[in-house]
């Protein structure tokens, strides 16, 4: 039996959700995790959980992940050279076909085997499944800082855009889609798209309340190298001038396009949390204080309460 001390803890906490949950009760949000969360099993059941709660509570989720760390491993594996540039990954044919095996197949089918252990309706597909996302093969491209010149980000598409129908009626449905970020072009040919522009791309074409992205980070840092230094909240112009600054993460610059995508395409809030901290997803959604980075449009537009809180860190 709980103690009266810890009974009112719960009562509290319990009292303190509900406005959350009847303002986005039948809400969509895009939930995006990296790779590194489902190579650890404690680290995906956790994050499961956290979902499962907000399935259950009527919220409609989509989970959108990647699988870095998996696809470098296997890569190293086979003798298959993996490479970055500014944050992205450079895919050449060897490397298209360890992201597909380790992201259809390896890493996507492990959340759903995850979700049935909690008895969550968890359906898996990537952009190739029912032209969910249009993509074209990158062009070769200039990055600033890299001395060769353009860079070739060999089988990496662009999104050209959404078809959304098929992922709708499985959120009617009552179904949680896990989505693989790879795609093909017109030709069938397999891309492979950064996961937290695909997450931006759909969290935009379903008109979701949130797109949230769980990173290893605690959330967008003044400082990289200072993870005391958390940005409680900032706007697209402040977002922009971080990175034009060089303050953002070398991981962090294709999460700030990605943001400013979802953003502009209409979602309302993005938030930055880590996954590393115990229930962050909770806190974030159910909570004022939050827990990670709180992204909006313009910070003229967020309540008093939200400039006012005392984000956790």
């Amino acid at each position: 039996m709980r103690k009266p001390g810890e009974r009112d803890i719960v009562v509290t906490a319990l009292k303190g959700a509900v406005p959350y949950i009847r303002m986005f009760k039948h809400k969509v949000f895009v939930i995006k995790a990296g790779g590194a969360v489902f190579a650890d099993p404690d680290l995906t059941r956790h994050i499961v959980e956290q979902i499962g709660l907000l399935y259950e509570v009527g919220i409609k989720c989509v989970l959108v992940h990647g699988g870095g760390p998996q696809s470098t491993s296997l890569a190293e594996a086979l003798g298959v050279p993996s490479r970055f540039v500014a944050g992205r990954r450079v895919t050449d044919a060897r490397s298209l076909e360890v992201s597909a095996m380790v992201l259809n197949g390896l890493v996507n089918t492990r959340i759903l085997a995850a979700c049935r252990d909690l008895d969550l309706p968890a359906v898996g597909m990537s952009g190739v499944d029912a032209n969910l996302i249009r993509a074209r093969r990158r062009p070769p491209v200039d990055v600033p800082g890299e001395d060769e010149g353009q860079v070739d980000y060999g089988f990496v598409g662009d999104i050209e855009g959404v078809t959304s129908e098929t992922l709708r009626r499985q959120l009617e449905a009552g179904f949680l889609p896990v989505i693989s970020p790879l795609s093909a072009d017109e030709a069938g040919t397999l891309l492979n798209i950064n996961a937290d522009t695909v997450a931006a791309a759909l969290a935009a074409a379903l008109g979701a309340e949130k797109l949230i992205i769980a990173t290893g980070a605690p959330g967008i840092l003044e400082n990289p190298a200072d993870p005391a230094s958390l940005v409680s909240y900032i706007d697209l112009v402040g977002l922009a001038r971080m990175k034009a600054e060089g303050r953002l993460a070398a991981g962090m610059g294709p999460k700030a396009d990605a943001i400013r995508t979802a953003i502009e395409g209409g979602v309302r809030r993005v938030h930055v949390i880590s996954h590393d901290l115990p229930d962050s997803l909770l806190l974030e959604i159910f909570t004022n204080e939050g827990t990670g980075t709180l992204v909006v449009a313009d910070t003229q537009t967020l309540t008093a309460a939200e400039q006012a809180a005392d984000r956790i860190g």
